[in-house]
């Protein structure tokens, strides 16, 4: 057939929209049959006398609705009935469309950069910078990626300087980069009760002692903080503010408020994990807005544009930059530069701003389907958050019921995984929504663990 060229006149809405909706109605008339393929979002661009950027949005918007799949180096097709991807992920990802359902890995919905990352790849071949990316780098040449994160940090809400912007390997590289900066062994470490589990490798691999602050149904409480920095020497706390794993939590204005007060007065700093910011766009402003002198706030690409763009972004508190960037050069010495110039070019010409948003549109709609099956029950959820947070009824044990849901090929992450300490394991799992590449697999998942806690545990899950 011919390439396919969509009739926007009569159209309402948003150009990209209209695409979209050409697109819908093209494929629910018959015109477009699964496996047909559609012309690169350049050369559809021309036709239509659009930006570049309206049809990438439209293609991004159109593998969210499951309506085609996108693939480096393939291009991008109709969707079949039997295709196992939503966004037409590829193998090599490693999120089969068959075995056990996959809830316990907290990645983002894949496949909605593959048109994009094509078409930036295809842009550096013809680049004149190419020698530098495969180059070792200094400061200097870091020079314009350190600004598009200075740019990206603007999108979370915090202003900041060139000299105190590190690029770094991803958000746990920051974290950990911030405890190197700030910490020696035998130093205290608070988090909250419920935290990043790689965190606690952190500390043990610095020698660093490891305390808790207890929280409520709001987050981490001021009251408690202040205690524990009242009767201890602290060295830094580590929290995660917006969309808390695994609780989905958001702290609130107030109560960051009184927690940047309290980490003022007792002298402490401040690590703010920020990864899952971007996809809420309602959160507050981060704590680091009080107490920029106390706090380095880290964050990502990965949660929000694709989950193998590890470049992270940290602003560090002035006193501490050189620090933060010193053990940034010990630990990798730098980010790979042809990674964060991609980062860089989607976070300066609009990329990073569609596919965060599809990510957020996703992410609401899968959030929807967890509500609806586990309605009646008990857990947190936002619905602009990547995983759920299910609190088990007294009939079940979390290790009995992540047994069990195994034993029905659905994967599940227990609550004692984030646990700072052995008195504050709770009876939950988390479930990570955004994982399966297929809707209908996610769905039967959920739907196999609501079936499980009708139910009581089998002998295969209480031989543990």
């Amino acid at each position: 057939m011919a390439i396919w060229k969509p009739e926007l006149t009569g159209r309402s809405g948003p150009k990209y929209l209209r695409i979209v909706n050409a697109l819908a109605e093209g494929i629910k008339t018959g015109l477009l049959q699964p496996g047909t393929r559609l012309p690169p979002h350049r050369e559809l661009a021309y036709q239509l006398g659009v930006s570049p950027n309206t049809t990438s949005r439209a293609y991004a918007e159109g593998v969210a609705r499951s309506l085609i799949t996108g693939e480096v180096g393939r291009g991008t097709y109709v969707r079949g009935p039997d295709d196992g991807a939503a966004a037409g992920a590829p193998a090599d990802l490693h999120r089969s469309a068959s075995g056990p359902i996959e809830l316990s890995r907290n990645l983002p919905s894949p496949g909605f950069a593959a048109d994009c990352l094509a078409a930036t790849l295809a842009e550096l071949g013809a680049s004149p910078r190419l020698q530098g990316l495969v180059d070792y780098q200094t400061e200097a040449d870091l020079g314009d990626h350190a600004e598009a994160g200075i740019d990206w940090l603007g999108r979370c809400g915090l202003a900041a300087e060139r000299d105190n912007v590190v690029v770094t390997n991803g958000a746990q590289h920051g974290i950990f980069c911030a405890l190197m900066a700030i910490t020696r062994p035998g130093a205290l470490l608070l988090t909250e009760e419920l935290t990043y589990a790689p965190v606690k490798a952190m500390a043990a691999h610095l020698g660093l002692k490891l305390k808790w602050v207890s929280g409520d149904e709001g987050g981490l409480c001021p009251d408690a903080l202040d205690a524990m920095c009242t009767h201890n020497a602290v060295s830094a706390l580590y929290v995660t503010p917006t969309l808390h794993t695994p609780t989905t939590i958001t702290l609130n204005s107030a109560r960051r408020d009184a927690i940047a007060e309290v980490c003022r007065r007792h002298d402490v700093f401040l690590i703010e994990d920020d990864v899952f910011g971007p996809l809420k766009p309602d959160r507050p402003d981060p704590i680091a807005v009080r107490i920029p002198e106390r706090t380095f706030f880290v964050t990502s690409t990965s949660k929000c544009l694709a989950p193998g763009l590890r470049v992270g972004f940290a602003r560090a508190p002035s006193s501490e930059a050189v620090a933060l960037r010193s053990a940034v050069n010990l630990s990798t010495w730098m980010t790979p530069p042809l990674m964060a110039e991609i980062a860089a070019r989607w976070i300066r010409d609009g990329t990073a701003d569609r596919l965060t948003a599809a990510q957020r549109t996703e992410a609401v709609r899968r959030q929807d389907v967890a509500r609806s099956i586990f309605a009646g029950q008990s857990f947190r959820s936002d619905r602009h958050g990547l995983h759920f947070w299910l609190t088990l009824p007294s009939d079940w044990t979390a290790q009995a019921f992540k047994a069990e849901a195994g034993h029905r090929g659905v994967t599940v992450t227990e609550g004692a995984a984030f646990a700072a300490g052995p008195g504050v394991v709770p009876n939950a799992v988390r479930l990570c929504l955004s994982h399966e590449p297929d809707p209908r697999r996610l769905q039967s998942g959920l739907e196999t663990l609501r079936a499980i806690l009708g139910g009581f545990p089998t002998r295969s899950a209480l031989v543990l």
